[in-house]
């Protein structure tokens, strides 16, 4: 977003969470997704649908019968709420031929490799809607996510969807094994003494955004929350690795509360990118230190659990936030062992913290110094 779009202060639209639609590893749905990730139980699991011989780890966040992308991707936009019903009466999201209704904008965050476009025109095809593809890592999701935000605040459109999908597979898992990305204890411990890296996971996610009158003329339903404020930052500091003082993702944090018109006090749950990484931890920590002087919020990296589904994950993470805003509990940040020094946050330890932050905000980062910020609030 420019600059004279935050200086022009908070959204002129209100923009709702209409629908979630998940499948992760924990099985499908936001209450699955929402119970596992209160419980702190990791899903990493020796991974059986390709060989990892010869690898550092052999664990991701897979689910045991994973189907094909596009079905999942389907599937979740139709439990989301985003799919009409076709005129033959056939089912939302079933093949030959679109749905009836009114165009929706489709973003959908995909893997950027040669599947890509396969997917994206099956599900195209089968749904009737026509997708804006977004491939830029972790930060894909979220990326999409401001754009909607922005078309609805802005008054451009009424309800647009947002969708992303990420299966583990073998070519991604070589790459980042090979890089020492991933932990080869098998376990993510965010911002603890001790880290050894991320783990990859499933994750097929669809949000559907919208105004308070597209709300209402789907049948007046209740929100599940609302955007608050978003923004996305460059470093431009390294191909791979973060500034260490974390200047691009506090200043992506400071742009979106300046377009909520809220301050930093008014975060009370911070659901950090936390993979893993000992120097993205490090950065993480040291831009929450200076958004935060006196003390950061409540913070945990729901990463821990269920893993970084790559392009998939912000959508994830963003359906856990939107679950914690419900619930009023606070995730643990699992896997963690010792205190770093360099990492002094307030961490969700041990157990489900109880608490009803007025904003909570989500973080993610990427290779090459992107960031995005999310806050999102009760509706």
């Amino acid at each position: 977003m420019n600059g004279s779009a935050i200086r022009n202060g908070p959204p002129r639209r209100t923009v709702l969470v209409g629908g979630i639609g998940v499948r992760s590893a924990f099985g499908p749905g936001l209450a699955a997704l929402l119970d596992g990730v209160l419980a702190g139980r990791p899903t990493f699991v020796p991974v059986d649908r390709f060989s990892t011989a010869g690898h550092r780890t052999d664990r991701a966040a897979v689910a045991p019968e994973p189907a094909r992308l596009a079905d999942q991707l389907v599937s979740v936009l139709a439990e989301a709420g985003a799919l009409p019903d076709r005129p033959d009466g056939a089912p939302a999201g079933a093949p030959a031929g679109a749905p009836s209704g009114a165009p929706e904008e489709l973003l959908l965050a995909l893997h950027g490799d040669r599947r890509a476009g396969p997917v994206a025109a099956e599900v195209a095809e089968r749904t009737g809607l026509r997708p804006r593809v977004y491939t830029g890592a972790c930060v894909a999701a979220a990326t999409a996510v401001a754009d909607a935000a922005a078309l609805i605040a802005s008054g451009r459109r009424e309800r647009v969807l947002v969708a992303a999908g990420y299966l583990v597979e073998p070519d991604t898992f070589a790459v980042f094994d090979a890089g020492r990305a991933l932990a080869g204890d098998g376990a993510v411990r965010p911002f603890s003494l001790g880290r050894q890296g991320m783990l990859l996971g499933d994750a097929v996610v669809a949000v559907v955004l919208e105004s308070v009158p597209s709300l209402h003329r789907r049948g007046g339903r209740n929100p599940l929350a609302r955007i608050a404020g978003w923004a996305r930052t460059g470093d431009a500091h390294h191909v791979c690795r973060p500034h260490p003082a974390g200047t691009g993702l506090a200043r992506a944090v400071r742009d979106a509360l300046a377009r909520a018109g809220a301050r930093p006090d008014a975060i009370g749950y911070v659901n950090a990118n936390g993979a893993g990484s000992k120097l993205g931890d490090l950065a993480e920590a040291a831009a929450l230190r200076t958004l935060f002087p006196s003390g950061t919020p409540p913070v945990s990296s729901t990463k821990s659990v269920h893993g970084h589904a790559l392009e998939a994950s912000a959508l994830l993470e963003l359906a856990v936030t939107v679950g914690v805003l419900q619930a009023g509990l606070l995730p643990v940040n699992a896997g963690w062992q010792h205190p770093d020094p360099d990492c002094p946050l307030d961490l969700v330890l041990d157990r489900p913290r109880p608490a009803a932050p007025g904003l909570a905000l989500t973080l993610n980062s990427a290779f090459g110094g992107a960031n995005t910020a999310l806050l999102v609030a009760a509706a």
